[in-house]
C-alpha cells in the first residue's frame, strides 16, 4: 500500500512570469491536470504530462532525470501541489530555474467570481474558515483536489493568467477558454447537486479517501473508519479491527455505495471490494489519472453521474 501524503512543506512559490519568445510548452505531473491546461491553452501551447499512464500510481513515482529536464525547461509548470506530486516540487527546488507553475492545491478555497454572482441573494450566512467561495464547506485538508470541479476551474483562471503573461498577445483567448471550462464544470456540479439535494446524508464507504471531495459536494456521509482511512493515507496495512469494522459496514448494508480506487488496489481493498459486491453494495470505480481518450469534463461528469446511478433505488 502505498502513502498519500498531504504535506505541504514542500510547496513551491511560482516564480515571476514574463513574456516569452518562441513557443510555450505547458508541463504537467498528471494528465489530469495536463487536461484542464490543454483546455485553457488550446492549440496556442504544447502540453506534456509526466504522468499519463491510466494504470500507473501517482504516490509511487520517481521522476527520471529526463522528467526533470522537461520540468526545468518548461514554460509553465501544473501540477496537484499538496503533497502529492512531490515529485515536482522537488525538481522546481533543485534544478535552480525560476520556472512558473500552478499549484491546484493552493487554490483550495478561493473565491469564483462566477459563483458568487450566482449566488442567492438571501444568503447571509456567516463566513467560516473552513468555507469556500462558492458556499461550501471544506472539511480536513485532503490532497486529492482534482475531485472539486471548482478547484479545477480555479486551477484553469490560474493557468490563463500565467498564460496572458507569458503570451500577451493571446491572453484574451486564454481568458476566454478558461471561462468556457468553468463554464463546462457545471456539468459536474449539476450532478453532485442534484445527489445533494436526492440522497442528502445518504452513508457510504471507500477503500481510499481520493473521492473526499466529490462525496462531500454531494453532501454524502462518509462512514469509512478513521483508522481504516488513516492507515491507507499513511501507507500502511490497517489494522484488524479496523478491517472487521469496514467489512461490517458492508454486510450490516449500513452504507448504500462503497467508493473504490482502482488504481491502488491491494489485497485489503480487494477484500473489502468483494464484501460489498456480496453484500450488493454498488460499488463505483474511480481513478487517478484520465482514463486514455477522456477530457478532465468527460472523466469527472462521469464519475458524478456512477455515483448518482449508485444511489438510485433498485426498480
Amino acid at each position: 500500500m502505498t502513502a498519500c501524503s498531504s504535506d505541504t512543506s514542500t510547496s513551491n512559490s511560482s516564480a515571476p512570469v514574463t513574456a516569452i519568445d518562441g513557443p510555450i510548452t505547458i508541463v504537467a505531473s498528471t494528465n489530469v491536470w495536463g487536461s484542464v491546461a490543454q483546455a485553457v491553452a488550446g492549440d496556442l501551447a504544447s502540453v506534456e504530462s509526466i504522468i499519463a499512464d491510466p494504470s500507473a500510481d501517482p504516490h509511487s513515482y520517481e521522476a527520471s532525470a529526463g522528467d526533470a529536464a522537461k520540468v526545468a525547461e518548461a514554460s509553465l509548470v501544473v501540477y496537484n501541489g499538496g503533497g502529492y506530486d512531490e515529485f515536482i516540487d522537488d525538481i522546481l527546488g533543485s534544478e535552480g530555474k525560476n520556472v512558473p507553475s500552478v499549484n491546484a492545491y493552493d487554490l483550495v478555497g478561493s473565491d469564483h467570481t462566477h459563483d458568487a454572482e450566482e449566488a442567492a441573494p438571501n444568503d447571509s450566512t456567516d463566513s467560516t474558515d473552513s468555507t469556500d467561495g462558492h458556499g461550501h464547506s471544506h472539511g480536513d485538508a485532503n490532497e486529492h483536489v482534482w475531485f472539486d470541479a471548482e478547484v479545477a476551474a480555479s486551477t484553469a483562471e490560474s493557468i490563463a493568467e500565467k498564460l496572458g503573461q507569458l503570451d500577451p498577445d493571446n491572453a484574451a483567448q486564454y481568458t476566454a477558454n478558461a471561462d468556457t471550462f468553468h463554464d463546462q464544470v457545471h456539468r459536474i456540479t449539476d450532478v453532485t447537486n442534484k445527489i445533494a439535494v436526492d440522497h442528502a446524508n445518504a452513508p457510504v464507504a471507500q477503500t481510499e479517501p481520493i473521492a473526499h471531495y466529490l462525496i462531500e459536494e454531494s453532501d454524502l456521509d462518509d462512514r469509512t473508519p478513521e483508522d481504516f482511512k488513516n492507515a491507507l493515507e499513511s501507507g500502511n496495512d490497517p489494522s484488524p479491527a479496523s478491517i472487521a469494522a469496514t467489512r461490517d459496514l458492508l454486510t450490516s448494508k449500513s452504507v448504500r455505495v462503497l467508493v473504490y480506487n482502482i488504481q491502488t488496489q491491494d489485497a485489503v481493498t480487494q477484500d473489502i471490494r468483494s464484501t460489498a459486491e456480496a453484500a450488493g453494495i454498488p460499488v463505483v470505480e474511480v481513478t487517478e489519472t484520465l482514463p486514455e481518450g477522456k477530457t478532465y469534463i468527460e472523466w469527472q461528469t462521469q464519475a458524478a453521474e456512477d455515483l448518482e446511478s449508485a444511489l438510485a433505488p433498485a426498480s
